[in-house]
C-alpha cells in the first residue's frame, strides 16, 4: 500500500526518486552489449529496437538473455533501492522514472526500448506472483503464436487485472499506465500482427525492419 503524502516535504524526494529510477533505467544494455561483442549496431538490424528481443535477431542468444535479465534488473533495482531510502511512495516513483528511462533514454535522443523486461522487473519487485503470471500468460502466447509482440501486449493487458484482484490496488493503477506506455510503444507491432507481417520469435536478421 502506498503511505500517505505530504507533498511540500515529500516533492524533493519525490523528484530525486523519479529521477533516479529515471537515469538507472535509460541504460541501453542491449546496445552496450552487442558493441562489447562486436556485432552490428543494434539499431540498424532487426527492428532498430535496444531490447531483447532485437539482441536475439543477431543470432546471439547468450547476449539477448543477459540483455532481458539485466534489463529486467534495473527496474527492481530502482524500485529498491528507492524503497530501502524512503519506502513505498519512492519505490514508486523510481519506478516509473525506470520505466520511462527505457522507453525514452536521453542518451539515445529518447529512441528506447518498448519497456517489457523493465516491465517485468518491476512487477516482480512490488508483487513477483504476478510477475510469475505475466511469465507464464507470455510463454503460452508466444510458443502459440511465436509472437513476442503478442505475447507481450496480452500479458501486460492481464498484469493490472490481477494485482487488482490480487487485492494490490495502488499497483493496479500504476502498472495499468505503464501498460498503456508499453501498449503506445507496441503500436506499430500491433498494426503489424493485424496485417500478419510482425516478425516471429527467433528470425534472424541482418538489415533493418518496419519499427
Amino acid at each position: 500500500m502506498l503511505d500517505p503524502i505530504n507533498w511540500s516535504l515529500a516533492l524533493p524526494y519525490y523528484t530525486a526518486a523519479f529521477a533516479f529510477g529515471y537515469l538507472l533505467g535509460s541504460i541501453p544494455f542491449g546496445l552496450i552489449l552487442t558493441r562489447f561483442a562486436g556485432t552490428a549496431d543494434l539499431r540498424s538490424i532487426g527492428s532498430g529496437n535496444i531490447g531483447a528481443t532485437n539482441v536475439l535477431r543477431t543470432g546471439r542468444k547468450g547476449l539477448a538473455a543477459a540483455t532481458l535479465v539485466l534489463d529486467a534488473l534495473k527496474g527492481t533495482a530502482a524500485a529498491a533501492i528507492a524503497f530501502y531510502y524512503g519506502g513505498q511512495n519512492l519505490a514508486v516513483l523510481a519506478a516509473v522514472g525506470a520505466f520511462i528511462g527505457h522507453l525514452f533514454p536521453v542518451w539515445l535522443k529518447f529512441k528506447g526500448g518498448k519497456g517489457v523486461a523493465t516491465y517485468i522487473g518491476l512487477i516482480a519487485f512490488f508483487a513477483w506472483p504476478i510477475a510469475l503470471a505475466f511469465a507464464a500468460v507470455w510463454l503460452a502466447v508466444a510458443a502459440i503464436t511465436r509472437y513476442s509482440s503478442a505475447a507481450a501486449l496480452l500479458a501486460s493487458a492481464a498484469t493490472p487485472v490481477l494485482l487488482w484482484y490480487d487485492n494490490y490496488l495502488q499497483e493496479a493503477q500504476v502498472f495499468g499506465l505503464l501498460t498503456i506506455l508499453l501498449w503506445i510503444k507496441h503500436s506499430a507491432n500491433l498494426a503489424r500482427l493485424v496485417a500478419g507481417t510482425e516478425t516471429k520469435i527467433g528470425r534472424k536478421a541482418t538489415v533493418q525492419e518496419p519499427e
